[in-house]
């Protein structure tokens, strides 16, 4: 294993209703010029645990985000993890199969939308 040279946090701090939802969430990196706590309306945390073999998640998001905003934030993320999975693995197919993926449903969603 490595030698650690440094070490960052990232910090979130979520307002909770009285049902436990989440009406407020902040979020801070100390490796950031911005040394604030910074508004968002959602998170997506995935964790592999080494010791169970299985990925944990958080998903939060507040009662004022919009159904586009969640369309984005997820469209934009199963892009981001694309990426990353194939940095990662060097599959050479991912990238362009997901992109192919994330269009037609997309697509599909706003038709979806467009029959409400």
């Amino acid at each position: 294993m490595a030698e650690i040279a440094k070490t960052s946090e990232i910090r979130f701090k979520i307002g909770m209703s009285a049902n436990n939802v989440p009406v407020d969430i902040k979020w801070m990196a100390t490796d950031t010029k911005n040394q604030e706590l910074r508004d968002c309306k959602s998170i997506m945390i995935s964790i592999w645990d080494m010791n169970q073999k299985e990925t944990l998640k958080i998903d939060l998001w507040t009662n004022d985000m919009t159904t586009d905003e969640m369309h984005s934030q997820y469209f934009q993320t199963l892009l981001s993890m694309t990426e990353s999975y194939a940095k990662a693995t060097g599959n050479p197919y991912a990238v362009d199969e997901m992109k192919k993926f994330a269009q037609e449903l997309a697509k599909k969603t706003a038709d979806w939308e467009d029959g409400k």
